[in-house]
């Protein structure tokens, strides 16, 4: 069986709050602990009114505090914002903590517009290319004490397991050198996956940490009782995508009834285009599509993504999808 697991950026939705958007994926994270999903992970955004996440370290404690056996971690902190020593004493602190259940997924872009990447940048020449360096100095905070003169305390010795988290070529050529298991943002990012995921298991080089390739992909996930209804909790995600990607980036918006009344038809093909990894419809539905996407892909594991706005149907589209997943 395919592992399965839960991305969540914490979305706010219209109407709601921040407070009352955490609150609701501690409850999440609950019952995925519950119900045997692998890992819950937050994803680092800044600067959006739609999206929670932006003190990951902090929420990745919280939920896990919350939580007693499910693997918690970041999907991903974006690396280039971040001094690598801090992650290692942050990550290695939560690996004090709840020992055995941190992730530290990594990945190269700000998570954030231009303005705010400035705001963010801990130097200005400090860009996306010193990645791979920062990825292995990380690493090296986070390995057995090698008599550094700089040390992460906690962190040394905790050997987080660390991920490469990316949606182009490049993250799976990092992943498969360094030898360390690669997440693909095909959620959002899909054109590239193929070919990412060959080059990730043919070039892949041993670790310590892993042995062969560990390949997991994200999908989109709309489940509800019926087609119908499915379709329609859909269109929060395509208006707030939308929103992304036309520079207005907002609260995640309520459903409507027709989509295409909402947004202009080119626009709404640029949305489906990048969201087309994904499953929609009642049960029945999403395991015929569950099914299809795992068999053609094959990944060792699958990230559900599902931003819908009420908080009741969002846990019932990721229960949906466990009970299609498990019987594939």
């Amino acid at each position: 069986m395919t592992h399965y697991s839960i991305l969540d950026l914490i979305p706010i939705s219209e109407g709601s709050t921040a407070k009352t958007a955490i609150k609701n994926s501690v409850r999440l994270a609950q019952y995925a602990d519950q119900s045997g999903f692998t890992r819950y992970w937050l994803a680092e955004h800044h600067n959006m009114p739609g999206v929670a996440s932006s003190a990951t370290a902090v929420l990745i404690g919280h939920i896990a505090a919350a939580t007693n056996r499910i693997r918690v971690g970041s999907g991903g902190v974006m690396l280039p914002n971040h001094a690598p020593l801090v992650v290692a004493e942050q990550f290695g602190t939560l690996e004090t903590i709840y020992n055995g259940r941190i992730d530290l997924g990594l990945g190269r872009a700000p998570g954030t517009d231009p303005l705010t990447a400035r705001a963010l940048r801990r130097s200005m020449n400090n860009q996306g290319e010193h990645f791979p360096d920062d990825v292995v100095e990380l690493m090296g905070y986070l390995a057995q004490a090698s008599g550094n003169s700089v040390r992460a305390v906690p962190g040394e010795g905790t050997e987080v397991p660390i991920w490469i988290l990316g949606s182009s070529l490049y993250g799976a050529q990092l992943a498969a050198y360094l030898g360390l298991p690669f997440a693909f943002a095909s959620h959002f990012a899909p054109d590239s996956l193929e070919q990412a995921v060959e080059i990730y298991q043919t070039t892949f080089k041993p670790s310590r940490q892993l042995d062969k390739p560990y390949f997991a992909c994200s999908i989109n996930i709309f489940a509800s009782d019926t087609d119908e209804e499915a379709t329609f909790i859909k269109t929060s995600h395509q208006q707030g995508f939308a929103n992304v990607i036309t520079g207005k980036p907002n609260f995640l918006p309520k459903p409507v009834e027709d989509i295409t009344a909402k947004l202009e038809p080119g626009l709404l093909a640029s949305v489906n285009h990048a969201l087309r990894f994904a499953a929609t419809g009642g049960p029945e539905r999403i395991h015929t599509e569950l099914s299809k996407l795992i068999a053609k892909h094959k990944p060792d594991e699958v990230i559900f993504n599902s931003p819908i706005h009420n908080a009741e149907n969002r846990l019932k589209s990721f229960d949906i999808a466990r009970q299609a997943i498990i019987t594939i």
